[in-house]
């Protein structure tokens, strides 16, 4: 078993590779890699997108990389498993509302919006702690309950069209969307890897899903 998380210079990925390589020897998941080498994402098992930034910037990243085609074919034509993460799963929705309008993967029906809490002394960007609200089932959440906190660095958030796709939210002057999933696809607005037990758990969940 391969897991490939796409290097396409969004920024530092060296916890979230300690982190999946971890969690694949704790469980038996086989091999994680760091790659911009598309051959690799094709035949990769599981399939996880970073992303740190802003959204114009990384959905340019992404489809300039040489990775973008043979991730889409990989998720969309064979159901690869694909993780999402921060900007990663921004880049999921259908849009992206960022200083313009950018179009995203359309894989989860909403848009990404600034977060706008209707507490002013909450500050944004959204940068902590956060208690996750559960939504839907769904095995990624093997183990998790809400109340589990996951750690959060962002300043915009997937507003969603289709409520079945939400599948955690969070309490931020309002709901903020947590973690989203359609067919083999997941985003996770927050950062599993600097998420203690609970973040290491759902990607555990993750690398032994076989959708």
């Amino acid at each position: 078993m391969l897991t490939a998380i796409i290097d396409y210079d969004s920024g530092n990925l060296h916890s979230a590779e300690k982190a999946f390589q971890k969690m694949a020897e704790e469980t038996g998941a086989g091999s994680v890699v760091v790659t911009s080498d598309p051959e690799t994402v094709a035949v990769a098992d599981h399939i996880v997108l970073p992303g740190d930034g802003a959204f114009p910037a990384c959905a340019a990243a992404l489809r300039a990389s040489g990775c973008f085609e043979a991730m889409v074919e990989a998720v969309e034509t064979r159901g690869r498993p694909f993780l999402g993460i921060c900007v990663g799963m921004q880049l999921m929705a259908r849009e992206g509302h960022e200083y313009e309008t950018v179009p995203g993967l359309n894989w989860i029906d909403g848009a990404v919006q600034a977060i706008t809490p209707n507490d002013p002394a909450l500050k944004v960007p959204h940068m902590g702690w956060n208690d996750l609200v559960l939504d839907n089932p769904h095995p990624l959440l093997d183990g998790i309950e809400t109340g589990e906190h996951a750690y959060f660095v962002h300043s915009y958030q997937m507003q969603m069209d289709d409520p079945s796709q939400r599948i955690a939210h969070v309490d931020y002057g309002g709901d903020v969307t947590a973690i989203v999933a359609r067919d083999t696809r997941i985003g996770l607005q927050f950062h599993p890897e600097k998420s203690a037990d609970a973040g290491l758990r759902m990607i555990a969940n993750f690398l032994a899903w076989r959708p």
